[in-house]
């Protein structure tokens, strides 16, 4: 079994003797993996992301990293050409294809597809063709292959094409978007990417919202002639037994106690921990709170919003700007409504996943209002670790709206009112009911933890015939 992504389960920095360092990595698909076991026959192809990645890559001679470094997984990172990482990486997968797929760009000025956007998907292309040559190289007769996610999108084509005998997985971990969205892309780049998918056996997504606007695209733009491909679903959940623990260490401990004296005695919290990702939308959600002091002046000195927006991606402008709004909006919020003894709004922007946690821990009510998110695993996350029970906010574009939506009050990520209304409801809640629903919502969230999730997808491939 093989699995393929843009970030691999360990990173490296170089230390001043110039030896690399390893850090291991996070997130659903790292715990995923992790259920086969370190006995099974795997390898995880992932790209060299910084110098000491490619310095760990030089003294591993191209093949597996030392199993010291990643935990004993067989981990694999191919050192591309950096130019053509970037351009891959920064200039189409985050820059055009996470614009698409979440609907962001301001079409009155944006994209313009012209030479540059062309060099670019160049890169995209080389980028996509060496992992299918590191993969086709690697895999043994009939093995299962697992690509993950829009950085990703020719493999499976191309793969195909090298090594017809294999199973070929591909997910998407973002949104998919509609027929007439995705229709901004060149007519060839749209045919491209759809095809580079359709090489796979099976493609999968987070919510069938998605799964169903990826099968109308391949009808709008292919036509009945589409290649069939099977289309699975798979809504992955939160580590419960990972969180709980992880969220009851010292360290959290610490953090949390920081947290409640900058909150001050008595006052009630709303939470929200994104990356400064535009589609986020962590402006719209400060411009709500500030619409609740102003509709509801009870609440002032009462409540405090604590905002964490971690620095994302910003070796792009866009994203330069877009945090400095945030903090921004915020500093207004707090000259304008602020107290000698009361802070409106604390914003944290050095990512801190122990300070996450320990929010996690305390809030009253946790705002998770994207633009358009392929699930948010925060929405799943805070109502799992929350010590006394928390309302959740949450837009109607989250991919977990579709599990969470019942037990949560929904919102239009646009309407700053609405979400404004909907705060006040969340921390008007009794005690009790506030409780009940935070179990509701802890079960709902919990419900396809990362190794069932990752499991899943793996006998859904391997019961297929090879294409």
């Amino acid at each position: 079994m093989l699995v393929a992504s843009n970030r691999g389960p360990v990173s490296y920095t170089v230390d001043e003797d110039g030896s690399p360092r390893a850090k291991r990595g996070g997130g659903g698909l790292v715990s995923g993996l992790s259920a086969i076991g370190p006995d099974a026959d795997s390898l995880w192809v992932c790209a060299a992301l910084g110098d000491g990645d490619r310095e760990a890559v030089r003294r591993a001679g191209g093949g597996p990293l030392p199993d010291e470094d990643t935990g004993g997984q067989r981990v694999r990172m191919l050192d591309i050409d950096a130019q053509v990482h970037a351009d891959a990486y920064n200039g189409i997968a985050n820059s055009v294809l996470w614009f698409v797929h979440h609907m962001l760009y301001q079409t009155p000025l944006e994209p313009v597809f012209d030479a540059e956007f062309r060099r670019q998907w160049a890169s995209y292309e080389a980028y996509n063709r060496a992992f299918a040559e590191a993969l086709a190289g690697a895999a043994a007769e009939g093995a299962a292959v697992l690509v993950q996610d829009y950085h990703l999108c020719l493999v499976p084509g191309m793969l195909r094409e090298l090594r017809p005998d294999l199973r070929i997985g591909h997910f998407s971990h973002t949104p998919w978007a509609p027929p007439e969205y995705f229709g901004l892309l060149p007519g060839d780049i749209r045919e491209q990417l759809l095809a580079g998918m359709l090489g796979a056996d099976r493609v999968a997504f987070l919510t069938r919202r998605w799964a169903n606007a990826f099968t109308e695209c391949c009808q709008a733009v292919l036509g009945p002639g589409a290649p069939a491909v099977r289309v699975g679903v798979h809504g992955l959940g939160a580590d419960a037994d990972f969180l709980r623990k992880r969220a009851h260490e010292p360290d959290v401990d610490e953090r949390l106690a920081a947290l409640r004296a900058e909150i001050g005695e008595g006052r009630r919290s709303i939470v929200r921990v994104d990356r400064t990702e535009l589609s986020k939308n962590i402006v719209r959600g400060l411009l709500a709170y500030r619409q609740l002091l102003d509709d509801h002046p009870e609440w002032r000195e009462r409540v405090v919003h604590l905002a964490f927006a971690y620095p994302s991606r910003q070796d792009l402008a866009v994203y330069r700007d877009y945090t400095a709004e945030v903090q921004r909006v915020a500093q207004e919020i707090n000259s304008v409504y602020g107290t000698p003894g009361w802070t409106p709004v604390v914003l944290h922007v050095k990512d801190d996943f122990a300070r996450s946690l320990a929010a996690y821990r305390l809030a009253d009510v946790a705002l998770v209002n994207p633009i358009r998110d392929g699930m948010n695993l925060v929405a799943k996350e805070v109502p799992v670790v929350s010590d006394q029970g928390c309302a959740l906010v949450l837009s109607r574009e989250a991919g977990a709206y579709e599990e969470l939506g019942a037990h949560a009050f929904p919102v239009n990520p646009y309407d700053v009112l609405e979400t404004a209304r909907a705060l006040h409801a969340a921390l008007s809640l009794p005690p009790e009911e506030r409780a009940d629903r935070t179990k509701r919502l802890a079960a709902a969230a919990t419900a396809l933890p990362p190794a069932q999730w990752f499991l899943d997808q793996l006998r859904a491939l391997e019961d297929l015939q090879p294409s």
